[in-house]
């Protein structure tokens, strides 16, 4: 394997973002008279993107109607806009990971099914985006993942392929936008993955950070094709 470019997950990859993201959901919630969830539900709720994340907030036995799921998806952007960041956490090994994929000369870019809104003002805060020479974010394109899209857009703004592309996330979504777009794919075990363990059979392998990651690309790269 010859790698030119790393695409990576923004939640759940990077940074820990569950609380901030349960925060804002209560304060929707509580904003629209509704119950509010637990931190495990919400973490369960996390991985298609805002929309599909204030739906399942929102959804009691049925889901909400269209009325109700907008004026969700006004309020939680309202709220989140004024909560993200204050609780997010980069997590273990990934400045470390970054500053050696960095080194290996790979561009780098952030594939995410959240909002650009959130997503640039995230990276800017938590010191992340000087890393990254391209930001997809789930309102980019048409497409969020698991649709290939994201990945094959990041990869065509990289002067790169999807096959000498490497993705890095935590989730199915991850692993199916990648295996559509091309690419080979790692995950990390500790993000959201809508309450399922990642499975290492669907994934080249599983990294315990993104640190593993860069050391693995060095050793993939070392051995024949």
């Amino acid at each position: 394997m010859h790698f030119k470019s790393v695409t990576i997950d923004l939640d759940g990859t990077l940074l820990d973002t569950i609380v901030d993201l349960a925060d804002a959901c209560n304060a929707m919630l509580v904003e629209l008279g509704q119950p509010q969830r637990e931190l495990e539900q919400i973490h369960r709720f996390v991985g298609k993107g805002m929309a599909v994340l204030v739906e399942r907030c929102l959804t009691y036995g049925v889901p909400p109607n269209d009325d109700l799921l907008n004026d969700g998806i006004d309020a939680f952007r309202r709220h989140y806009k004024q909560i993200s960041g204050r609780s997010t956490r980069i997590y273990p090994g990934v400045i470390e990971g970054l500053e050696a994929l960095r080194g290996q000369g790979l561009a780098m870019a952030c594939v995410t099914n959240k909002p650009a809104a959130f997503t640039e003002p995230l990276l800017e805060r938590t010191g992340l985006a000087g890393y990254f020479a391209v930001i997809v974010s789930g309102d980019t394109l048409p497409y969020k993942k698991p649709r290939p899209e994201p990945i094959l857009h990041a990869c065509a703004l990289m002067n790169s392929t999807p096959k000498a592309n490497l993705h890095i996330g935590d989730s199915a979504n991850d692993i199916e936008a990648a295996c559509a777009a091309g690419s080979p794919v790692l995950c990390v075990p500790y993000g959201y993955n809508e309450g399922r363990a990642v499975d290492s059979a669907d994934c080249d392998a599983l990294v315990s950070s993104l640190l593993e990651a860069a050391e693995w690309i060095v050793n993939a790269q070392r051995c024949p094709n």
